[in-house]
């Protein structure tokens, strides 16, 4: 129980176990379905530690945790008590109702293929280091070693409709052996040898639609299918099933509920599944299939740059995986996949940008999480990057998107295709090798697509994006702008001792002196943000602690950041929660990238208004990167101090 604090805190800040449907996890988030998503308390879970981030989106309240998703989740199941990925309610679909169609969807699809998706990319990779092998040489597609291998990493695919018929019963409420057994009958060896038989008579003759019939069930024509690695007919068949699993349960007397329900759930679904909804439904993958294809071949490149670009945003939003079904779709009809395969430089791009932030950054905080963030990200898990390095400081986050979609448009050119589904980042690579032609140019293209993503991503934000390192993540996440200029004359009245800028700071308000962990901000009491001290102010006017570089002065007025020219970088919070008043009761004297000097005036603001829209005008100076500082000393021992005069000493 390494996590149990971690999930108490999760769990409560969901708005408690009885608020939660269910809970599943898929790379890097656990993916809460909850009952009211207002009683969720986000920017709370936000700030806790072992949370990356909150997304709420496809219909579903997502914290991102970051690669030990797997074990937090363990430890969650077992403090929250839940059971089979939560307390799904048995009117699931009635709830839902309230949701848009795409966020049902795409909430569905995570919720089916997020039990299975480490086992998938697995087995994915077994089947491309096999096929690796081969395309080098080392062994033959006759060699028991090669059998071996290709069998272990294709059962899974292989016998998919089994997999997903039981991840689909439990979303659905469905006794999952019998989605077991319904996804069983897709495989079944006798059912699929069937094809083989003599053909009987051919149904709809010269159409899309064209079957030879080989078999017949109670006199009605079976229309054979190739469901071995399908995805939709199971689906949908255990959908199906749900509904005929509620009526019979209603119907049928306890004392032999058990057995006779799966045997009428059964003998309805499966013929009902073989005669209608496996050809109906793989009829519609095929043409999903054909129409992805379609658009993909108008211009590979095109749709390279588009689909590189708009990935990462996607990903953030976690829409990605309304993809999977297109690409298991393609790959079960043709054999291969393009569409994925065109972000595939995203990623790369993404890491480009992370590694020139970890050698730009001054900030050991960030520098680490740089470290951590590039490494995933290598393996394709982007996650970690995306949401605690480029998106919170903006611009890097879209010098990524555009190096994901330059790749993107290489992958296209290249015309660069995923042949099995398997792991991420490099290990991703055998699975872009042609089974029948081997490594060819489509294969060797990826290299090139990768490496110019991530040559433009690490250019763009060495060269670009050098001011957007160090910023705070709180400030840059809420949109930090430049504000109105206004020449103000530098107050030197009240400054009661000689002021060394290499080594002090001076205070930026009159008032009452409060130690960090006394003030009523986890945040800031915690020290996450840095050291400092805070300040109750007795004027409404904030000045600068010493002489550097305004580097954030948010809109509203309530926070402003300052690089010394010394090199420590503070930020001057006024008040808690204040950017809810919306620059209400301030006044912003600065803009950001303006040279200021100690004593400067940079912000008004009206303590009495603040204070009657019932919030706090307690002030934290913080050193954003105080761990480039052996010690941070409060060099005053009064209770209260002027502005300009000596408060804080850096060493």
């Amino acid at each position: 129980m390494k996590y149990e604090d971690l999930s108490k805190e999760i769990i409560d800040g969901v708005g408690g176990k009885e608020n939660v449907n269910s809970v599943v996890h898929c790379t890097t988030r656990l993916r809460f379905k909850l009952k009211d998503e207002g009683l969720a308390k986000t920017e709370k879970l936000k700030t806790t530690d072992g949370v990356i981030t909150v997304v709420q989106s496809g219909g579903q309240y997502q914290i991102v945790i970051g690669n030990h998703v797997a074990d937090v989740y363990d430890d969650l199941i077992k403090v929250g008590g839940f059971q089979d990925g939560g307390s799904v309610p048995d009117d699931y679909g009635e709830n839902d109702k309230k949701e848009g169609f795409i966020n049902r969807i795409i909430e569905l699809i995570s919720s089916i293929f997020s039990p299975i998706l480490g086992v998938l990319c697995a087995t994915g990779m077994l089947k491309g280091l096999a096929a690796l092998l081969v395309a080098l040489g080392w062994l033959t597609t006759k060699s028991g070693t090669y059998t071996i291998l290709y069998a272990i990493g294709d059962e899974f695919f292989y016998f998919l409709p089994i997999v997903l018929g039981i991840t689909t019963a439990r979303k659905f409420k469905v006794d999952q052996f019998v989605g077991f057994a319904i996804g069983a009958s897709l495989c079944y060896p006798t059912i699929v040898s069937l094809s083989g038989n003599k053909v009987l008579y051919t149904l709809f003759k010269g159409s899309f639609f064209q079957s030879d019939i080989h078999t017949t069930f109670l006199g009605l024509p079976v229309i054979l299918m190739s469901y071995t690695t399908s995805v939709i007919p199971v689906i949908i068949a255990v959908w199906f099933a749900s509904f005929i699993q509620k009526y019979v349960r209603k119907i049928i007397p306890d004392v032999v509920k058990m057995f006779l329900a799966p045997f009428i759930v059964l003998i309805i679904t499966v013929p009902m599944n073989l005669l209608i909804i496996g050809p109906v439904s793989t009829w519609l993958s095929d043409a999903i299939s054909n129409l992805c294809l379609a658009v993909y071949s108008v211009s590979p490149s095109i749709a390279g740059v588009v689909m590189g670009a708009v990935w990462q945003p996607i990903v953030v939003l976690g829409l990605h995986w309304g993809f999977v079904p297109v690409a298991m779709a393609n790959l079960t009809a043709k054999g291969y996949d393009p569409i994925i395969a065109l972000s595939f430089g995203a990623s790369f791009s993404q890491i480009g940008v992370v590694l020139a932030i970890m050698m730009q950054t001054r900030n050991l905080k960030t520098k680490g999480l740089a470290i951590s963030s590039f490494i995933s990200g290598i393996f394709g898990v982007t996650e970690p990057a995306i949401y605690g390095i480029t998106l919170p400081r903006k611009r890097p986050f879209i010098f990524s998107c555009i190096g994901g979609a330059l790749g993107g448009l290489l992958l296209g050119f290249f015309r660069s295709k995923f042949f099995i589904m398997g792991g991420g980042g490099v290990f991703a690579f055998p699975s872009m090798i042609n089974p029948k032609s081997g490594a060819d140019m489509s294969f060797y293209g990826v290299f090139i697509a990768i490496f110019v993503a991530f040559v433009i991503g690490f250019t763009l934000q060495m060269i670009f994006g050098k001011n957007y390192v160090d910023i705070e993540p709180e400030v840059a996440t809420a949109g930090a702008s430049t504000a109105s200029q206004v020449e103000t004359p530098v107050d030197e009245s009240n400054t009661t001792t000689i002021f060394n800028k290499a080594t002090t700071l001076a205070s930026p308000l009159s008032g009452k002196l409060i130690q960090l962990s006394e003030i009523d901000d986890k945040v800031f009491a915690s020290g996450a943000m840095g050291k400092g001290i805070a300040i109750d102010p007795t004027e409404g006017v904030i000045y600068a602690p010493a002489d550097g570089e305004i580097v954030l002065a948010f809109p509203t007025g309530h926070a402003v950041g300052l690089k010394t020219t010394d090199g420590a970088e503070l930020l001057m919070h006024i008040g808690m929660d204040t950017v809810n008043l919306e620059g209400k009761g301030f006044e912003i004297l600065v803009k950001q990238g303006d040279q200021v000097k100690l004593g400067t005036p940079l912000v008004k603001f009206d303590i009495a208004a603040i204070k009657a829209a019932g919030y706090s005008v307690v002030t934290p100076l913080v050193v954003t990167n105080s761990k480039n500082y052996h010690e941070i000393k409060i060099v005053t021992d009064k209770s209260e101090v002027t502005k300009n005069e000596v408060l804080l000493e850096l060493s």
